[in-house]
């Protein structure tokens, strides 16, 4: 009861969230390359680990439901330990942009590094995952393998098979997919309570996971990990039907959807001005109008 009660007690209204929003873009927009790197390595990794876990639990025959559910403890893990996920970053320092506590390079160079680490973070863990599923490669992958092998190729053959409306599509699913992620990556801050926190980024994280739409940090380890596990993809048509495009409706729903439409709507207002008309008596008798304006 007092955990349920602490939760309600450190809820955080819209327009602080919001103030706290603007506070965090600008951190992150003043964040060392070292430490842009070092935090966005680890959330590629950490958000791979999460992903794989989805696949593990595919592969035994459990509901794919229990998999969604269990995948937001990668973005939970990555959130409170501050790192860096280009998919939140692409919501949050728009808004400070807009705010004027950054400038549109400080946004460019944060986004650059922090997606360059994502990807170093999560092939590096494509690799270990790899190497410990099949032995060094002297084992069979199973039904786990397949898994991933059919994930990769739905995630470019098939969308490469649809042509343009195939390219349209995975752009679409990565704006359902950020709008989700980026209200997870906002809403932790909704709350001042470790538990608060956990409870209001699972919600969307879950909601997006479970309908299977697209999320380029994702991405970055289920295609390269399908395809080391025998999928017949290149690389350029990894990075043409979807990394590209999914990358982009991550940015569009990310910037507009979250990031600059809470900011409009719950932006610091100006102090309103009022005028009060008072009347002032000279010496002589006469009557003076007078015009104060108060901010």
């Amino acid at each position: 009861m007092e955990i349920l009660l602490g939760v309600f007690v450190d809820y955080v209204a819209p327009d602080e969230l919001v103030q706290s929003m603007l506070s965090l873009a600008e951190k992150k927009a003043n964040l060392s390359v070292r430490d842009l790197l070092v935090r966005s390595f680890l959330a590629g990794a950490i958000l791979s680990f999460a992903t794989s876990l989805v696949f593990v639990i595919l592969s035994q025959g459990i509901s794919p439901v229990v998999g969604a559910i269990l995948f937001p403890v990668g973005f939970v893990i990555l959130l409170l330990l501050g790192l860096e996920l280009a998919t939140g970053n692409f919501a949050v320092l728009p808004a400070g942009l807009a705010d004027g506590r950054l400038t549109f390079t400080k946004l460019l160079r944060n986004w650059a590094w922090v997606y360059a680490g994502n990807l170093a973070g999560s092939l590096f863990y494509a690799v270990l995952f790899y190497a410990a599923v099949t032995s060094l490669s002297s084992g069979p992958s199973g039904n786990l393998g397949d898994l991933f092998k059919a994930a990769a190729q739905k995630k470019t053959l098939g969308y490469a098979a649809l042509g343009m409306r195939g390219w349209e599509t995975a752009f679409i699913k990565g704006i359902l997919c950020n709008w989700m992620v980026t209200l997870g990556a906002v809403l932790a801050l909704v709350s001042r309570s470790t538990i608060g926190k956990i409870v209001a980024m699972w919600l969307p994280i879950f909601t997006f996971f479970a309908q299977g739409f697209e999320h380029s940090i994702v991405n970055m380890f289920v295609i390269p990990t399908g395809k080391m596990f025998g999928a017949p993809i290149s690389l350029s048509q990894w990075w043409l039907w979807n990394q590209l495009p999914v990358t982009l409706g991550n940015i569009a729903a990310g910037a507009f959807l979250t990031g600059l439409a809470l900011y409009w709507t719950y932006k610091p207002k100006e102090p309103a001005e009022i005028a009060i008309q008072t009347e002032v008596s000279t010496a002589n008798g006469a009557v003076l109008e007078r015009v104060v304006t108060i901010s």
